[in-house]
């Protein structure tokens, strides 16, 4: 990875070489059938766990990551990991998911850029997938890491949670594999994907597509700066208004320029700062082939997809669930999480996050989401004085 005053690299993706850190390997030596009726000849993923499995092996705890998250739910920046875990306040002891009571792993998704198979990683033929990569469905995803799951040992998960796309796997977790969960924990997702979200990822997808520096999706092994920063930049710079809820970014910016800027003079507004921001920080951790692989399995997402529709298929999860939203989430809102509270058989009411942060209140709210973790596992957590 390069500093922030260098170019940035035509591909962010964790490449084989680099710093490892806490990641550790499944390489599957085998061919896995895709939904689309595709193969995809190898596979491997990255994980990382924390805690020890049980000799009954009944404490394993799935935990599954968002679009641009990987395997780092916990821990600190460092070699081989460029942020702080996603959820580093969750997993600790006296924590919901305490390392002494439970083995909890995080895999890097299939199709993803941070040790896993996907655009980025070679392929048979010793050059990167690019554009060659097959489309991936969320139900592609969850029988990858059942795969990972069987070459642990984990016939059963205590639990899988999930936040966004990971929420997209924990449900059809429940639903494809009931006889494999538990309990699972369904945080600010959808039981299917809507238009009004597929409309939000087009121009994102032609934002990444329509750079110069994208080259069909064959692009990663381009010098630093040649690659489709721009466009993924572009891309993050849409997503992440849709993450944050307008209260907020009026209240932290409202029309204010950023300091020693005028936008009359061609600057920018503090918001309009805040947002290249994020843009920067993407493009030198993430790969742009990665972001349209995982944005289009997204957009296919779909739990009732060949299963007589979204209620029929809820009706099959037989894992005690709890379902929760944030009360502010204008990118995945209230009513789709109420839809799957209502259609599971075994979920409880709604349970609402309330925050000023939109859709990131799922990363953000950390002790109202321990509260969700410990009620769904039964974790009596500390007292606050």
């Amino acid at each position: 990875m390069t500093d922030g005053s260098a170019r940035p690299p035509a591909c962010g993706a964790w490449r084989v070489g680099d710093e490892p850190g806490r990641r550790q390997w499944y390489a599957a030596g085998r061919s896995l059938l895709l939904e689309s009726g595709d193969v995809l000849p190898d596979f491997r993923l990255a994980y990382e766990t924390w805690g020890t499995l049980a000799p009954d092996r009944t404490n394993a705890v799935l935990v599954l990551h968002a679009l641009t998250g990987d395997s780092h739910v916990a821990g600190e920046a460092g070699p081989g990991h460029p942020t702080v875990g996603w959820w580093d306040g969750l997993i600790g002891p006296g924590r919901a998911l305490d390392p002494e009571r439970f083995f909890v792993i995080a895999p890097n998704v299939l199709g993803g850029c941070q040790g896993s198979t996907g655009p980025a990683s070679m392929g048979p033929d010793g050059k990167a997938w690019g554009s060659r990569f097959p489309a991936l469905t969320v139900r592609d995803q969850v029988a990858a890491e059942a795969a990972l799951a069987d070459a642990l040992g984990i016939d059963n998960w205590a639990a899988v949670l999930g936040g966004s796309m990971g929420g997209m796997r924990a449900l059809e977790w429940a639903v494809t594999l009931p006889d494999r969960v538990a309990a699972a924990l369904v945080l600010a997702a959808p039981a299917r994907t809507s238009a009004e979200q597929i409309a939000w990822s087009w121009p994102q997808l032609c934002a990444i597509e329509e750079d110069p520096g994208w080259h069909g999706g064959d692009y990663h092994q381009l010098p630093d700066g040649e690659g489709p920063h721009r466009g993924l930049g572009v891309a993050r710079r849409i997503a992440h208004i849709t993450y944050r809820s307008e209260p907020e970014l009026q209240a932290r910016f409202d029309r204010r320029y950023q300091q020693g800027e005028n936008p009359r003079d061609g600057g920018r507004f503090a918001v309009e700062s805040y947002l290249d921001h994020h843009a920067a920080k993407l493009v030198r951790r993430f790969d742009a082939a990665s972001y349209v692989t995982l944005t289009r399995t997204m957009n296919s997402h779909d739990v009732g997809r060949g299963r007589g529709g979204v209620e029929a298929a809820l009706g099959r999860v037989t894992a005690r669930m709890l379902v929760a939203g944030v009360d502010s989430d204008r990118l995945y809102p209230l009513a789709q999480q109420a839809e799957i509270a209502e259609g599971v058989p075994t979920a409880d009411k709604l349970r609402v996050i309330s925050s000023p942060y939109g859709h990131d209140a799922f990363l953000i709210e950390i002790d109202q989401i321990g509260v969700l973790v410990a009620d769904l596992l039964g974790v009596q957590l500390p007292s606050r004085s």
